[in-house]
Parts: C-alpha cells; sequence; structure tokens
C-alpha cells in the first residue's frame, strides 16, 4: 500500500509530480486550522508545508503514522520541533532553494532603502515632483553590517562587494578562512552596531536570537543607521525600530518578515521611512520551484529509507560517511539494547569508547545509535535517530564519549559501560568482517557472540558441573542450546556462561537456574 502525503500549503506542481512519480499517494489541502489538521493527520506518513501551516505539538500528537514533516523553505519556526523531536518524526527544510531569491532581496530593499525609491514612486504617482525631498544615499564605500553569515548572508555579501561596500560581519559558526574567501572582516555584535551605515540580519529565528536587536542595541548604533531584516520576524523589536525611526536614529528601515503574517497593529505601518513588504522574500518563479522539488527529493529519500540532507532536528550523514558508519551503526545499537538488558535499575549514565579505525570516524551518530538500542526497552519502537538522543536526555542519562588507540586484539572496538544505583556493567563489541558483527567482552570477559536471538547471560563461578547442570536443567524443561561461550579470568576464579537459546524463557525457570550452587546471576537478552 502506497505512503499517504499530505500538502497543506499552496506547493509548485513540480514538486507534487515528484511525490507521485516516487508512488506516494498525495493529497492537496491547503488553508487547514488546528482542529482540522489534526483531525486528519493520522492518516499521513509524510506532511509538506510552507509558512502557512503551524504544525503544533497537539497535532503531532495526532499524527500516529506520521515520520517526515518537510518545509518547502527554510524557516521552521512554525514547527513545534521539540515535539516533532520527541515522536521521532523527521524535519527537512529546503535551505537552498531560495537563497539566491532571498539574497537579490535583501539587495532589492538595501538599494530601495538608500534612495527612497518607493516613496519617490508614491508621489510620482500622485502627480508631485520632489527630487530634493528624495535625495538618497550611496552603498559605495558604506559599511555593511551582516549578522549571521549563513547561505543567505554569503551571498548578500558577494552582491554588496559588487557596490564597493564595506563588509563587517558576525557569525560564530564561521572559519576566518571562509571570511577571508569572501572578503570580510569577522566583528562582534557591538562593533557591528557601533560602526555599520546598513545592517541587515540573515539568522534563524531562535530563543537566543529573539529580539536580537532591541531598544538597547538601537541606543548603541551610529546615528542615521538603515536597517534590512529579510530573515524572520521576532529578530528586530519592531517597537523598538518604531521608536528608534521617530527619534531619528534609524534613518530608514526595510522590512519583509514578522512574527505574525499578515501583521495586525504593526507599529511600523504609517512611518514614511519604512518599507514593508509582504514576505517577498522567496517569491520568485524560481524558487517557488526550487524549494518544492527540493523538499520533494528528500521527503521521498526520507520515507524511503534512504539518506537525506537538510534535517533540522538531527544530524543528517552524508553518503560518503554513512557507507563508513552503516555496519557500525547496527553494532551500535545492538550494543545499546544489550546493555540495557545486562542493566539492573535504570540507567543513569553511558561510558562509551571508540578505539581503533573508529577514533577516526565522526562517532555521534555511533552514540545516537547506541541510545536508541539502550532506550527501545522502555519505550518501544518509537525510539530512533531523530528522538533518542533527546529521550536519553529526559531520562536524565548522561553520556560521555572517548577515543582511544586501536585495541591490541581488534582493528576496531566499540566499549561500553553502564552506570545504575544497581552497579555498572561492561561489555564491547566489533567488527570483524564488513557486515559480521560480534560481541567480544561481556562484564570484562572475553567472548565470541553474534548479537541475535535469545541468550541467557549466566555470572557464576568456575567449578566442575555448573555448566552441565545449567544444560541438563534447559533439557529437561525442553530448551534447546544453540550455541555456548564462556569467559573466565583463571581457573577457579568468576567467569560468564553466554548461551544462544531457541526460545523465550519463563521466569520460574530463570528462578530455577538462579538456584544453581555458584550461580550469582542470572539475566535474559533478546536481540
Amino acid at each position: 500500500m502506497a505512503k499517504r502525503v499530505l500538502v497543506s500549503d499552496p506547493l509548485s506542481q513540480q514538486g507534487i509530480e515528484v511525490l507521485e512519480q516516487a508512488g506516494l499517494d498525495v493529497d492537496v489541502k491547503t488553508g487547514l486550522c488546528e482542529d482540522e489538521l489534526a483531525a486528519i493527520i493520522g492518516e499521513y506518513e509524510g506532511l509538506v508545508i510552507r509558512s502557512q501551516t503551524q504544525v503544533t505539538a497537539r497535532v503531532i500528537a495526532a499524527a500516529k503514522k506520521l515520520k517526515v514533516i518537510g518545509r518547502a523553505g527554510v524557516g521552521v519556526d512554525n514547527v513545534d520541533l521539540e515535539a516533532a523531536t520527541e515522536h521521532g518524526i523527521v524535519v527537512l527544510n529546503a535551505p537552498s532553494g531560495n537563497t539566491i531569491s532571498t539574497a537579490e532581496h535583501t539587495m532589492a530593499m538595501l538599494l530601495a532603502l538608500a534612495r527612497n525609491i518607493p516613496q519617490a514612486h508614491l508621489s510620482m504617482q500622485e502627480g508631485r515632483w520632489e527630487r530634493k525631498k528624495y535625495t538618497g544615499v550611496e552603498l559605495n564605500n558604506k559599511v555593511l553590517g551582516i549578522i549571521g553569515l549563513g547561505r543567505v548572508g554569503s551571498e548578500v555579501a558577494v552582491r554588496a562587494h559588487a557596490f564597493g561596500m564595506k563588509i563587517l560581519a558576525y557569525d560564530p559558526y564561521l572559519a576566518e578562512e571562509r571570511a577571508e574567501e569572501l572578503g570580510i572582516c569577522l566583528a562582534n555584535i557591538d562593533e557591528i552596531l557601533k560602526t555599520s551605515d546598513f545592517i541587515t540580519v540573515h539568522t534563524p529565528l531562535t530563543p537566543k536570537t529573539r529580539n536580537l536587536i532591541g531598544k538597547a542595541e538601537f541606543a548603541r548604533m551610529k546615528n542615521q543607521v538603515r536597517i534590512v531584516n529579510c530573515a524572520r520576524g521576532g529578530i528586530i523589536d519592531y517597537e523598538a525600530l518604531a521608536q528608534a525611526v521617530k527619534e531619528g536614529k534609524v534613518a530608514g528601515a526595510a522590512i519583509d518578515v514578522y512574527e505574525q503574517e499578515p501583521p495586525v497593529d504593526l507599529p511600523l505601518r504609517g512611518l514614511p521611512q519604512v518599507i514593508l513588504t509582504p514576505h517577498l522574500g522567496a517569491s520568485t518563479e524560481e524558487a517557488q520551484i526550487n524549494v518544492a522539488i527540493d523538499v520533494a527529493r528528500e521527503l521521498v529519500r526520507a520515507l524511503e529509507g534512504k539518506t537525506f540532507k537538510n534535517a533540522v532536528n538531527m544530524t543528517p550523514l552524508r553518503e560518503e560517511l554513512l557507507s563508513q558508519l552503516e555496519p557500525y551503526l547496527d553494532l551500535s545499537k545492538k550494543l545499546g539494547s544489550m546493555a540495557a538488558q545486562l542493566s539492573r535499575g535504570g540507567i543513569a549514565s553511558v561510558e562509551v569508547t571508540y578505539s581503533g579505525e573508529l577514533a577516526e570516524l565522526e562517532i555521534a551518530p555511533l552514540t545516537t545509535a547506541l541510545l536508541q538500542g539502550i532506550l527501545s526497552l522502555p519505550y518501544g519502537e518509537e525510539v530512533n535517530m531523530v528522538n533518542a538522543g533527546y529521550l536519553a536526555k529526559k531520562r536524565g542519562i548522561k553520556v560521555k564519549e572517548s577515543r582511544a588507540e586501536s585495541p591490541e586484539d581488534y582493528t576496531n572496538l566499540i566499549s561500553v559501560t553502564t552506570h545504575s544505583a544497581k552497579g555498572s556493567h561492561q561489555l564491547a563489541g566489533s567488527l570483524f568482517a564488513p557486515r559480521e558483527v560480534r560481541i567480544v567482552q561481556v562484564e570484562g570477559y572475553h567472548v565470541d557472540v553474534i548479537p541475535q536471538g535469545h541468550f541467557l547471560v549466566i555470572n557464576h563461578h568456575d567449578r566442575p558441573g555448573v555448566i552441565g547442570e545449567v544444560g541438563t536443567l534447559l533439557g529437561q524443561r525442553g530448551i534447546n542450546i544453540a550455541t555456548m561461550q564462556v569467559g573466565r579470568e583463571e581457573l577457579g576464579g568468576d567467569a560468564v556462561m553466554i548461551l544462544s537459546i531457541d526460545s523465550v524463557l519463563t521466569e520460574d525457570i530463570l528462578a530455577e537456574i538462579g538456584r544453581i550452587k555458584d550461580i550469582k546471576s542470572v539475566r535474559t537478552v533478546n536481540i
């Protein structure tokens, strides 16, 4: 049966065709309120939106089948990311499809602001000739402060250079080498505020960037500064901006985005120094097609279980990285599952060490897979690579990662130690061949176990006859032993016995085994 996808905002037909050509059952239902969306979202595996649809926690709670939300555009502030992550739903966007469109609109706003073009146009339309009134300023040799130098900010910088502007930029994630390539001087926000003739913002809207520029920031700016926002409403405090314009501190502003769209009671409305456009940054024919195709392709890949880009609530895996990590992801997940089943009591912390060739790879996805395995027992199937880290944090599980040199006996090794109020447990796994997963240590004892099926893990004192008594008891109860591994440090000391069995044991049988002399603990593991 074909998977179903709901398109709840207007989307270019080219994007819809990508979905349909992939064999998906596509419904286009736009203009839905929260109640209407919540009532039907449970029928769909995928959801494609733009900026109008509000994907609230209530909607996500009703989305029992939903695997992927695709935003045809950049900003995802209309999606409750925390709720989506908690429910294991991937949220994708299309960050590059409208990059050029938004950068060009930003430049158009800068030019219109500098030369008073909308105001002069209106004056002419009304029959007036007011050349002196609308004398503007040049961009050449002016300082442009760019806050946020991602895709759009970088493209704005390239175009501003062509106008002879001097560029200061703030972006804590931008490497100095990249800044040099773009001909940009990196600066802190305070430097930008104090020295810029024009300021444009290109950051996402987050708790840290909300009201990034407010009353205090306007007070530190140069007199007659000009402000542009084609990023997100809420980054600039528009009440404070309106006041700064009225006081003459800010010579003008050009605004394309608003906290509420369409805006209500906008304080900037009616100010002749302010240019307002109705969120036109991505409104070109080319951008509409590009973002629709981009998000549709990625949504298809996600629903097909293939690698995808541009996930905003998880670390996406590049194709080349996935080919390296894929077998280790399986190993990590199985180690996590086994660790959870061996542990007594709720796990409080996890220590994981990557050794050998693994120490040279990107380990974050492996740790996520490990946590997925650990949490699958209490949470069930809804735990995946999207929400594993979130759920671990929610449960208060502390995670410590480390890298080590190549172990003596293995080319690669993942060692895991779990800690709970009732003690600590250790195990380790390795990859013997491209896809031969092995558990090679349990509680510090060396073993060689293929982690698949039903297991008995028995800690015992190493004396003659213990293994035989366990085997006899299981035989009497009709339980077949497929394989057996025994690990010990010394003759007559403590040891671990791992039995692969063909069926799940009852609590009564486990209790019988536990009563055998010199057996210290009995646990079952199902993988």
